[in-house]
């Protein structure tokens, strides 16, 4: 039986875990076996940068970062859950990956 695996990734963990909600419904609508989520490390992009815009004063940093949470699903690739998941409605800043295996 071919298997999909699933990877979300995004910056908002509240969508992330939506969708990953939405995924579990439809494997236990179908009757599918699933796998997961499986949180994969959180990717951490730290930014300092210099509070003060002229050279003068003391050496004040801001330090900003952007977190990407990522999921990871295995569905088995029955055609009845697949095509229920090409439905599903994905914020536009959850990027999701589907890719067939055997």
């Amino acid at each position: 039986m071919q298997k999909a695996r699933i990877r979300l990734s995004g910056t908002d963990f509240e969508k992330v875990e939506k969708v990953c909600n939405r995924i579990k419904d439809i494997a236990e609508r179908t009757g599918v076996n699933l796998a997961g989520p499986i949180p994969l490390p959180t990717k951490r992009l730290v930014v300092p940068v210099r509070k003060s815009p002229d050279g003068e004063g003391t050496a004040t940093w801001d330090r900003w970062q952007m977190r990407v949470h990522k999921r990871l699903i295995d569905i088995d690739a029955d055609e009845r859950a697949l095509r229920q998941l090409m439905r599903i409605q994905v914020p536009k800043d959850i990027a999701i990956e589907i890719v067939l295996e055997s």
